[in-house]
């Protein structure tokens, strides 16, 4: 069962538990909401260049965005946090395409708001082999325009669910990036950008390294 499979499975499931659960139907409804927005038209797109960045990774080891496109295209992946099941398994299915993607000369990152100890954990529960790095204060993910409010009726809920934000991310604790993913050129380019304000939604990771098999590397020119 590929990514996209197992994330229509859980949004079944999701779906027909709101039904008769308030804190889920109310997540819903923050969803719709952020559909309706603009924030999509505000974010980075084809043919952008992104930003540069440094950021630690999950060990607090700085990683520097131009010493991965030295080597090749980079493909960034921005998620919400291991408290989300929807996250934690595009993490997994990340690290199965992982010997693909590199394979074909690129690098992954991850990127989240989450504190480093978060990330650690999560790269050492799902043993992940590609970097995964801590944006405070959602810096980055801010310069990319995917940056959200989660609106105030629906934050005790996700407390009552177990969705501790403040401890996990602490300032702006419900300020949280779109989950988004960016497959950029060695000039810094964007080639390729997936960005769904439905969290449930995800880039299977089959279409980042279909887009890779068909992109030029300047290493190779």
């Amino acid at each position: 069962m590929n990514l996209t499979e197992s994330l229509n499975q859980i949004r079944s499931s999701f779906q027909n538990q709101a039904i008769n659960d308030p804190s889920l139907s109310l997540i819903i409804q923050a969803i719709n909401e952020l559909k309706s927005t603009n924030i999509v038209d505000q974010s980075i797109k084809v043919g952008d260049i992104i930003p540069d960045f440094t950021l630690p990774n999950a060990f607090g080891q700085p990683v520097e965005l131009q010493k991965l496109l030295a080597s090749g295209p980079v493909v960034i992946s921005f998620f919400r946090g291991s408290w989300c099941p929807f996250c934690n398994l595009e993490l997994a299915a990340l690290q199965q395409a992982l010997p693909a993607i590199k394979t074909l000369g690129a690098s992954l990152i991850a990127i989240s708001p989450q504190a480093s100890h978060y990330t650690r954990s999560t790269v050492e529960k799902h043993e992940l082999r590609y970097e995964v790095l801590s944006d405070r204060h959602n810096h980055i993910a801010h310069q990319f325009g995917i940056v959200f409010q989660i609106p105030e009726y629906l934050r005790p809920e996700l407390q009552k669910i177990g969705y501790a934000l403040p401890r996990a991310n602490g300032a702006q604790p419900f300020e949280l990036p779109i989950p988004a993913t960016f497959i950029v050129s060695q000039e810094g380019k964007v080639i390729y950008a997936f960005v769904d304000p439905d969290y449930t939604q995800r880039l299977d990771p089959i279409e980042i390294v279909t887009i890779l098999r068909n992109i030029p590397l300047v290493s190779q020119s």
